[in-house]
């Protein structure tokens, strides 16, 4: 990311928007808008190969692997307002699992992007079925929408769950049970 390219057009902005980019309280704006937007957008430069480096272990299990209130923060594609939650993601191993630090690891690279989270849901799932070999995946994530809180329709209570099943977790509705229950979501 060119730091001065995003500092020229959000002073830009500013100026758009009426406001003195000069002004005391502006005048570091722009270079703190492109830090910030760097951190929010570190996933693009993340390799999920990288990230997971090597943390697949041989473990000779077929149980459920859950990791459940995973912190989640993005920005919305839509808007660039931010969306806020957690996210759940089990697995069933099949022969491999996964160093338990790197499914949050894997949530943080998808979520530091411009997102929809219909989207982020699917690219765990994914991402965790494909790289384990897992017999199944269940991911479900549940996020407050600051374009949905602070503008629109502005409800600020509305909190949006999206889930991506696959492998047993699609095809076994008591494996589907098992991990929503183990997840706190009612089951069917």
């Amino acid at each position: 990311m060119n730091h001065r390219n995003v500092e020229r057009i959000v002073r830009e902005l500013l100026i758009e928007l009426g406001e003195n980019p000069d002004r005391e309280g502006l005048a570091r704006t722009p270079a703190r808008v492109a830090a910030s937007l760097e951190f929010l957008t570190s996933g693009y430069r993340l390799d999920v190969d990288r990230l997971v480096n090597q943390a697949i272990f041989s473990q000779e299990t077929n149980n459920m692997v859950v990791a459940r209130d995973i912190e989640l923060y993005s920005l919305c594609e839509e808007h660039l307002l931010p969306f806020f939650g957690v996210c759940h993601i089990g697995y069933t191993a099949k022969g491999r699992v996964f160093g338990l630090s790197k499914l949050a690891r894997l949530a943080n690279l998808y979520a530091r992007r411009l997102q929809q989270q219909e989207r982020l849901t699917d690219q765990l799932a994914r991402t965790v079925f494909d790289t384990i070999g897992a017999q199944g995946v269940g991911v479900v994530v549940e996020a407050h929408h600051l374009c949905q809180m602070m503008r629109g329709v502005e409800n600020q209570g509305a909190v949006v769950v999206t889930s991506s099943m696959l492998g047993s977790f699609r095809d076994s509705p008591a494996t589907r049970a098992e991990f929503l229950s183990l997840t706190g979501r009612p089951g069917p």
